[in-house]
């Protein structure tokens, strides 16, 4: 078996953690036990760029356990788990590709590790693994059923792709299921990366102004979470309609510039470019904290912020200190600019990515079974799995509803009932 990680050795600690990952996991362990006995992905050759992470592995032991050959590249730098990458490796025999802290250029030999395979179906999170086919392995397209996509970073870049005519075969946005960004984004992204600038910083987060960058789902859950520990929480956006819903959800909204001169703590979900740039550094606050909780390390202008500064030291693991030219003022970025909830922390609690991996699995089986059917388009998750998703979670969690009576799913669908 191919494989690239830090070390063999650390496998036994990374297999408990997987099984106590999998103990949070109860609607993707139906599916599992569903798929060993049917075989849905027998033979298919399954590529895939995720973070490798405790909850990343029992999703890809459930797609084993469906019949498909599985491998694995990190969609990210510093996201991985090196325990659970020798895990995979020793104990499940899931040829892996991935080490925290690896370079950019063993990133990318990493995805072409994966995509040496020849994958029938591509998993991404961020899109690499697709942009890198259509840009330099193309030769490969003629093996691709379709493919899935995790983040709303990916997705938008998906859908620029389906509108410039360039995508090649299907991929469903498992990012649009309401199982995954109602609970994921929000749910997940507000409590993991509370946890990853606490962890970094070990700094108190009620009292400090804390600004949130970007009102989506990933900002809804992160300007609550901080709220609930007594942060004041100023909220950037560039959407109307989502600013008014920050401002009537309690928050202050304002331009970045001047929630810069604000802040205590700076956090960027927005998936887009340079959302904290060089005239925002210069009028922060001394000992000001920044950081990234968006897929790619491009919200922060951090080659920029290197210009303007006459220093740089590493004060603790996952902080950077700079001291800037003009003012002498101290600007500290976690994790590079990277994300910080996957980097200096463990990424979101298994319970909430059980659902999101549930929406992969089970749009892996989709794929194969319509792929035929569907267009070179980027799909939303049918809204079938969404609702089993959801159903299987209640049912896990021991939640009983209601169900509609015959009179009432009537009523509902008629336009003669009246007051």
């Amino acid at each position: 078996m191919k494989y690239d990680i830090k070390d063999i050795k650390l496998a036994s600690i990374g297999k408990k953690r997987i099984e106590w990952a999998e103990r949070e996991m109860p609607v993707l362990r139906q599916i599992k036990a569903r798929f060993e006995k049917q075989k849905p992905l027998k033979g298919i050759r399954l590529g895939c760029c995720l973070h490798a992470t405790t909850e990343t592995a029992n999703l890809m032991i459930t797609l084993k356990a469906g019949g498909a050959d599985v491998y694995l590249c990190a969609s990210n730098p510093l996201s991985t788990q090196d325990d659970v990458a020798a895990s995979l490796i020793k104990d499940y025999g899931i040829p892996t590709f991935a080490i925290k802290g690896e370079d950019n250029k063993t990133y990318y030999k990493h995805i072409n590790a994966v995509l040496d395979t020849k994958p029938q179906i591509t998993m991404d999170d961020g899109a690499d693994l697709v942009s890198s086919i259509f840009s330099k392995r193309k030769e490969l397209l003629k093996n691709i059923i379709g493919g899935t996509e995790e983040t709303t970073t990916g997705v938008i870049r998906l859908r620029a792709m389906e509108k410039d005519g360039v995508l090649s075969y299907p991929i469903i946005a498992v990012n649009d299921a309401m199982t995954k960004h109602f609970f994921d984004n929000r749910y997940g992204t507000g409590q993991s990366t509370l946890d990853g600038i606490i962890r970094a910083t070990n700094i108190l987060i009620a009292g400090k102004v804390f600004v949130v960058a970007g009102y989506g789902w990933c900002g809804r859950g992160l300007a609550a979470k901080a709220k609930g520990m007594g942060a004041h929480v100023i909220v950037t956006e560039v959407d109307h309609l989502k600013a008014l819903e920050a401002k009537m959800d309690g928050f202050e909204v304002m331009p970045m510039i001047d929630a810069s001169r604000k802040g205590d703590i700076f956090a960027t979900v927005t998936g887009d470019l340079n959302v904290i740039d060089e005239k925002h550094f210069k009028v922060m606050k001394d000992g000001a904290i920044i950081c990234n909780s968006g897929h790619f390390n491009s919200e922060i202008n951090v080659p920029v912020l290197k210009k303007i500064s006459k220093s740089v030291r590493t004060l603790r693991e996952f902080v950077e200190e700079y001291v800037l030219k003009s003012n002498n003022r101290k600007i500290n970025l976690l994790a590079e600019g990277r994300l910080v909830n996957l980097s200096a922390a463990e990424g979101h609690p298994a319970s909430v990515m059980d659902m999101s991996f549930a929406n992969q699995a089970l749009s892996a089986e989709y794929m194969l079974k319509n792929a035929k059917k569907l267009e070179k388009k980027v799909y939303t998750v049918p809204e079938a799995i969404d609702v089993e998703i959801a159903r299987l979670k209640l049912e896990a969690m021991g939640v009983k509803i209601d169900v509609l009576t015959s009179e009432q799913k009537k009523y509902l669908s008629s336009w003669q009932e009246g007051t």
